[in-house]
């Protein structure tokens, strides 16, 4: 039944001879040994201030989606796991036209095994990196059936070593198809997640981390659903009035607000 539902090589601080017994500086360049009075009471504060924010944010969340559906047409753990490897660049509405096809003829890793990369590729050419998707896909399912018993694997160690699996489709696997707590967070939800002043997380794994602590694990599974849903109906990335928006009104700073107002004012003389 088809468900609906959308380190190493780098050099150390101290790798040079001459940096050699001086006192490590944070990006102040106060000494790291040296504590600056008050900063623990003002990160708990801040920290205060955003859990509850967290949760007036999840009350609204809940009250417009409180059974988000996954977006991506899938039927069970493997098309799901194709689906979401499918979506990165591309809109879930093309890889809900291009699936169905490709399902027909490869409905489990043995299927998709068997067809060839290029078979492969003329069943996606229209979603974006088709070539690279096409040779993905191939290998995802060749691993699938020589290493897993052409089960989708339920770890989440497991799936990232996949062909075409970075840890935001692992953890959209994990929570949607074997309902595993977890929060993933794409470009959108790192956007929105700066936007509302819930992390300042310069990549979506630092803002992971971030929304984790803030948001309890029980409800991991739907918030990463429906923040998505929010931004495309309420949060949009360009030409948005945060002043007029039902999170944003309030959840972003007026240095926030101001500065956005002013790109997009910015950005409409650009195109007049």
């Amino acid at each position: 039944m088809r468900v609906s539902a959308s380190a190493g090589g780098r050099r150390g601080f101290y790798a040079d001879d001459a940096g050699r017994g001086a006192p490590r500086r944070g990006r102040r360049g106060l000494p790291l040994s040296k504590k600056v009075k008050g900063a623990g009471s003002v990160r708990r504060r801040v920290g205060a201030e955003a859990a509850v924010k967290a949760a007036r944010i999840q009350v609204i969340l809940d009250s417009l989606y409180p059974e988000p559906a996954i977006p991506l047409e899938h039927a069970d753990p493997f098309t799901l796991l194709v689906a979401v490897v499918l979506s990165a660049q591309t809109t879930d509405k093309k890889v809900n036209q291009v699936t169905p096809a490709l399902f027909a003829a490869a409905p489990t890793p043995e299927a998709l095994a068997r067809l060839s990369v290029a078979e492969i590729a003329a069943f996606i050419r229209e979603v974006g990196l088709a070539p690279q998707k096409a040779r993905a896909l191939h290998g995802l399912a060749e691993r699938l059936v020589n290493e897993h018993g052409s089960r989708v694997p339920a770890t989440f160690e497991q799936l990232v070593q996949l062909p075409g699996v970075g840890r935001k489709t692992a953890n959209v696997v994990l929570s949607q198809a074997f309902g595993q707590p977890a929060f993933p967070v794409d470009t959108h939800i790192h956007r929105l997640a700066a936007r509302w002043g819930l992390s300042r997380g310069r990549t979506p794994d630092h803002t992971e981390q971030d929304l984790r602590r803030l948001f309890p694990e029980a409800a991991w599974n739907r918030l990463h659903l429906q923040i998505i849903y929010f931004g495309r109906e309420y949060c949009p990335a360009l030409r948005h009035d945060l002043g007029a928006c039902p999170i944003c009104s309030w959840a972003a700073t007026k240095q926030r607000i101001a500065d956005e107002r002013r790109r997009g004012a910015g950005s409409q003389r650009a195109r007049g």
